[in-house]
């Protein structure tokens, strides 16, 4: 990790804060559970233990891995619905198939992003290639859930295929620190998801000793995830490590700073960060289902059953099961 690098000394710099600028504090610091997904998948349950008010308009987030998966081992999803949001999944490391059924879907690999409005409804799957389950292999992610407001709930479903080439990469001002710009904007400057709810998306490896320093939109809550490694967040150097998150207060700007010692395999602090435009709208959520409500729960619920979410297609991409040997 990480699977898209560049040298920060030719990338454009991430201005120095302002007097008038202030940094934002830590209101909480959480660690994520372990769990499994899918057909069984582990997974790092990232938002576990936090306020809603706090995360919206995030919903969901796994971290999937970091695994080095034996040959027969990888995991995924089968076929399952989906309405009243949208799916982001990040790969670092390793290869996902999908597919959905509005004619979405390919191969996201090593840096690549597949974001997918559920809207209206739709059906997906979400599988290890039939290669990396035969071989095994290294396998990295994150799969975030960002909320739809009442408006968009019943969105015409939507894919993008966002590659690693296509990201922004920026450098904090002293070059320690590489930022990944997916989605939203960082310092003006603006990554290719195209969103309905207003959020910035951002993956940063941050070198042993070096501290990033960003600006962040006043009006958009603020979440640090630490994928990787050991550092610390805000004014007061909050210490932070692998699985956790930290939940920030009001600001202007977010600052991280790496520990300088390491693992020897975890050669840097790497961070996702988060935030949006809060929504601030009633939210019930079951299972596959974001909604205002639980009659719109029941309602999605009666769509799926009676087929208006569409069709898995003919030739459908299936869970691959390893060879008999």
């Amino acid at each position: 990790m990480p699977a898209i690098t560049a040298d920060t000394l030719t990338l454009p710099r991430i201005a120095a804060a302002t007097p008038s600028q202030t940094q934002r504090p830590v209101r909480s610091i959480t660690t994520g559970p372990r769990g499994y997904e899918g057909e069984g998948f582990p997974v790092v349950r990232a938002f576990a233990g936090v306020s809603a008010r706090d995360l919206d308009p995030f919903i969901h987030m796994d971290q999937m891995g970091e695994i080095d998966y034996e040959p027969g081992e990888p995991r995924g999803t089968d076929w399952h619905p989906h309405r009243g949001f949208e799916t982001v999944t990040y790969m670092i490391d390793g290869r996902f198939a999908h597919q959905d059924s509005h004619g979405g879907g390919g191969l996201i690999t090593d840096g690549a992003t597949q974001w997918m409005t559920a809207g209206s409804g739709i059906l997906h799957i979400e599988t290890p290639p039939a290669e990396l389950v035969e071989r095994g292999g290294l396998f990295h992610g994150i799969q975030l859930w960002v909320n739809l407001p009442r408006a968009d709930k019943f969105a015409t479903p939507r894919y993008q295929s966002i590659e690693g080439d296509e990201v922004t990469l920026l450098s904090s001002d002293d070059g320690g620190a590489l930022l990944r710009v997916i989605a939203g904007d960082i310092d003006g400057r603006g990554g290719p998801g195209a969103t309905h709810t207003p959020i910035t998306l951002a993956h940063t490896t941050i070198q042993p000793g070096a501290r990033l320093d960003i600006p962040w939109n006043r009006d958009f809550n603020a979440l640090v995830y630490v994928l990787s490694g050991r550092g610390a967040v805000g004014p007061v150097s909050h210490p932070v490590e692998q699985g956790q998150l930290a939940v920030l207060g009001p600001g202007d700007r977010i600052t991280v700073a790496a520990q300088a010692n390491q693992d020897s395999n975890r050669p840097a602090l790497e961070v996702l960060l988060l935030g949006g435009r809060p929504i601030r709208e009633p939210v019930f959520q079951y299972g596959p289902f974001v909604m205002n409500s639980k009659s719109e729960v029941v309602q999605a619920f009666e769509d799926f059953q009676a087929g208006r979410f569409g069709a898995v297609p003919p030739d459908a991409l299936m869970p691959h099961r390893p060879s008999a040997s």
